[in-house]
């Protein structure tokens, strides 16, 4: 019943629209900042490989992602330093505009939860909270924004193309 309200209800749709829209401004200008003020992840990453979250033990809980973040991460840091920053503007811009939703829902959840893992916890929960609202309401959330054009356009000519041609195989 409350998943239907979330997904269908126009008062929902209102409300979703305030919270994409701090979710929206939240993550453009962090990226903005990142962007403009230069960015280096750098220091960011040495410090999560050095402490990492710990349970009451003692012990690491997270090792598997100390683990990327040492192998994969801290080597290639120059890509992170651009996927970050432009990450974080492209999923505010979208969530400001309403513009595919859902995918930019997605992957902010996806920065969020990768800095959780890494122990940054700031204002994350809040956002990871509020985003899975956004993220349940689909196509709701973003009803008072380009998603109103643009997921009946990709509906209509991408994946009706794609039905066509499963059919004529």
């Amino acid at each position: 019943m409350f998943n239907q309200f979330l997904r269908e209800n126009k008062i929902s749709a209102a409300i979703l629209t305030s919270i994409r829209l701090y979710l929206g401004y939240v993550w453009f200008t962090a990226g903005l900042h990142k962007i403009t003020g230069g960015f280096d992840a750098a220091g960011f990453l040495k410090g999560s490989i050095a402490n990492p979250v710990k349970g009451p033990d003692g012990n690491m809980v997270y090792g598997w992602y100390v683990n990327f973040l040492e192998s994969f991460a801290l080597p290639n840091v120059d890509i992170f330093n651009f996927v970050i920053p432009w990450g974080e503007t492209l999923v505010g811009l979208g969530l400001l505009l309403g513009c595919l939703t859902t995918a930019a829902m997605f992957f902010g959840l996806v920065m969020n939860f990768s800095f959780f893992l890494a122990g940054t916890v700031s204002h994350n929960p809040t956002d990871i909270f509020l985003g899975f609202i956004i993220l349940a309401a689909g196509y709701n959330a973003g009803r008072y924004g380009l998603d109103r054009w643009v997921v009946p356009f990709f509906r209509k000519n991408v994946v009706s193309k794609k039905d066509t041609k499963k059919a004529a195989a």
